[in-house]
C-alpha cells in the first residue's frame, strides 16, 4: 500500500500491513510527534522516544489532564497515554502500532469528517498529537442500557488522523438522508455524529429469543457514514468460551470413562474369586 500523507501536517505518513491480523507504521517526520494506546507500540526506530503523559498527552494542567484521564478510563482506554517523537534533526522515523484483535485498522483523516467522530469503547489505537479523546453520552436510557456499548461511547476531535481497531472485517456504509440501517449493536465500529443511533426491540418475542440476535437491535439514520465489523469481540469471546467449556466437559467424560474402564479390570482380573477364599 501506498503511504497517505495527512492533510494538515506533511509531517506524519501511514502504511497499514496484512490482512487479517494488521499493524499500522507511522513515518515522523524530524520533530513529529504522535500518541498511542500503552501496550499497542510493535516496533520503532531507535530515534524515536517515548514518553508516558497522563489523558491524551496534551499540555494542559494537572487537574485538565487527570479529568481527560477519568474521562479516558470511562470510555474503555487507559488512563495514561504514549507520546512518541522523532528526536533524529535530519532524518524520519518510523513507530508502528498493531490491534490486539484479529480483525483491521480503520485509518480516518478527521478534517475529511467535520473534525469528529464517534467509536465504541476501546477503539482508538493511535493518532496525530492534539487529537482530543472525550466521552460521547447516549441521551436516551435505552441505548445506554440495550445498546451493547454501555451508557458512553467514544468522541475523537481533532484535525489530524486516527487509527481505530476493528475486529473481523470491516465495511463502510453511507447512509443518505433519512435512510435507515439496522445492526447489530455489537457490530458499530464508528460512525459521524449526523447519523443518528438508537435501540429498537426486535419485534416478535420468538424473533427475540430464539433468533439469535437478542432482543434488541442498533438503529442507524442517516445522513452520514458508519463503519461495521463482521466480529465483535463480545460475540468472539462467548464463542471461544463456549468451545473451551464443551472442550473440558469431554475431557472430564473421557477420563471418567477411561477411568471406569481401568476400575473394571482391575476388578475382574486381579480381584481374585470370592468362593475360594480361605
Amino acid at each position: 500500500m501506498t503511504p497517505h500523507p495527512t492533510a494538515a501536517a506533511p509531517a506524519l505518513q501511514h502504511k497499514i500491513f496484512g490482512s487479517d491480523l494488521q499493524f499500522v507504521e507511522i513515518t515522523l517526520a524530524p520533530g513529529a510527534e504522535v500518541v498511542g494506546e500503552p501496550g499497542a507500540m510493535m516496533y520503532m526506530d531507535e530515534e524515536v522516544t517515548q514518553e508516558t503523559r497522563l489523558g491524551d498527552g496534551s499540555d494542559q494542567g494537572f487537574f485538565a489532564r487527570l479529568v481527560g484521564a477519568i474521562k479516558r478510563s470511562f470510555s474503555g482506554e487507559s488512563m495514561f497515554s504514549v507520546v512518541y517523537r522523532n528526536t533524529d534533526p535530519r532524518r524520519a522515523s518510523r513507530v508502528a502500532f498493531a490491534t490486539s484483535t484479529i480483525g483491521k485498522i480503520l485509518a480516518v483523516d478527521l478534517a475529511s469528517y467535520g473534525g469528529s467522530l464517534i467509536c465504541q469503547k476501546g477503539a482508538f489505537l493511535a493518532g496525530e498529537r492534539g487529537i482530543k479523546l472525550t466521552l460521547a453520552w447516549q441521551k436516551k436510557l435505552r441505548v445506554g442500557f440495550f445498546g451493547g456499548e454501555g451508557f458512553v461511547m467514544q468522541r475523537l476531535e481533532g484535525r489530524g488522523w486516527v487509527f481505530i481497531a476493528a475486529s473481523g472485517t470491516l465495511t463502510e456504509m453511507e447512509l443518505p438522508p433519512g435512510a435507515g440501517l439496522k445492526v447489530d449493536s455489537g457490530s458499530l465500529v464508528a460512525l459521524q455524529p449526523t447519523v443518528t443511533f438508537d435501540i429498537k426491540y426486535a419485534g416478535k418475542v420468538k424473533t427475540a429469543l430464539f433468533g439469535g440476535e437478542g432482543l434488541f437491535f442498533a438503529s442507524l439514520r442517516g445522513p452520514g457514514k458508519a463503519w461495521l465489523q463482521s466480529l465483535p469481540m463480545k460475540r468472539f469471546s462467548q464463542n471461544v468460551w463456549r468451545s473451551a467449556m464443551y472442550g473440558q466437559q469431554k475431557s472430564v467424560f473421557k477420563w471418567y470413562l477411561i477411568g471406569a474402564i481401568l476400575f473394571l479390570i482391575v476388578t475382574v482380573f486381579l480381584g481374585g474369586d470370592p468362593a475360594q477364599a480361605p
